[in-house]
């Protein structure tokens, strides 16, 4: 008996090649999406004196005055969701060996404890897929470790709250019990100090009202308004007055920033260096310059946009003398170094 031979109708055969094509797409897609974090890492740039920068200003310059650089996001090395969410390729350790003194640190309520997050996005301690958490007495090991052995320099530690239901009075209460297992290290004000103050310290900054009443010891207000894509702003800045106490020993500011992070990049360029050159420096005005997008898409990726905007920034002359702090993504310290260098370069 012939043996029968199966065939399959045209239309059929064209759904099934169609159906693994999309499959092999998917699985491409999702294997570049999973690995390509993996190979944004530190190249492990060394710049001179990086660690030691603030060695080299005056006691007397408060923290506001000066040209700081900093991380946005700057726990988000390992992190949940890498392609959307990874923000930087040196841990913390290496940030602050590489000149950044401000850290973006995002802070969620895990079991009474506090841990290090981006959005609903866990960071990590590690690459690998089942790493652990990394929690805030992680990260402030790795701040007290390198105080101590660059006792002249400070970490402006930036919290906010993100990703959880917790009032703020109680996440306060959770904050300060970390803060008090070590307070020798921290400096708690409410107003900008002058460096010789905050030399080998960790000042907190909030950005977050103090709702459990912890006044001067709940840290320096850093609160503005979400800006996401905004564009109706004269000058690309938000000016806004910072309460306080009417006492002769507080400094009243003035907080200048620019924190577009659903501009794409050609648009966040322009917002960023028209911010650097009409915001206000002086003795009672904190100008904050964020480098750092998602794009305006849905779920970003911040690496393409960093890539694109630190080139920028890196061939970009036009600084002015005093610039304020620069926030960025992917720092590295090249980058770092160009805008602490302008510290030295005032007439």
């Amino acid at each position: 008996m012939k043996g029968r031979v199966s065939t399959v109708s045209g239309p059929r055969r064209v759904l099934m090649i169609f159906g693994l094509t999309l499959l092999i797409l998917l699985l491409l897609g999702g294997g570049y999406i999973f690995f390509s974090p993996m190979l944004q890492r530190d190249k492990g740039e060394v710049v001179p004196g990086s660690a030691d920068w603030m060695a080299k200003l005056p006691d007397d310059l408060r923290l506001n005055e000066i040209s700081l650089p900093g991380t946005h996001d700057s726990a988000a090395t390992y992190v949940q969701m890498a392609f959307f969410a990874k923000c930087q390729t040196k841990s913390i350790s290496a940030q602050l060996q590489a000149g950044f003194r401000y850290l973006d640190i995002r802070l969620a309520v895990e079991k009474d404890k506090l841990v290090l997050t981006h959005g609903s996005m866990r960071c990590k301690r590690g690459s690998q897929l089942f790493s652990a958490n990394l929690y805030l007495e992680d990260v402030l090991e790795e701040c007290r470790t390198f105080l101590r052995e660059h006792p002249t320099e400070t970490i402006l530690f930036a919290v906010k709250q993100e990703d959880g239901e917790e009032s703020i009075a109680d996440f306060q209460k959770i904050l300060h019990r970390y803060i008090n297992t070590a307070p020798s290290v921290w400096l708690l004000t409410d107003h900008f100090p002058p460096l010789e103050e905050a030399r080998g310290k960790i000042v907190l900054l909030r950005r977050y009202q103090d709702e459990g009443q912890w006044e001067e010891e709940a840290g320096i207000p850093l609160i503005w308004t979400d800006q996401g894509n905004t564009e109706e702003m004269e000058s690309n800045t938000a000016a806004q007055a910072q309460p306080g106490q009417a006492l002769s020993s507080h400094i009243l500011y003035t907080l200048w920033v620019q924190d577009r992070y659903k501009y794409p990049a050609e648009e966040k360029w322009k917002a960023f260096t028209a911010g650097l050159h009409n915001a206000s420096y002086g003795a009672d005005t904190l100008a904050l310059h964020f480098l750092s997008t998602r794009g305006s898409a849905a779920l970003g990726r911040p690496y393409g946009f960093a890539k694109d905007l630190n080139k920028r920034l890196s061939m970009y002359e036009g600084l002015p003398d005093q610039c304020g702090w620069v926030i960025m993504d992917f720092g590295t310290a090249p980058l770092a170094a160009k805008i602490y260098d302008q510290n030295f370069n005032r007439p």
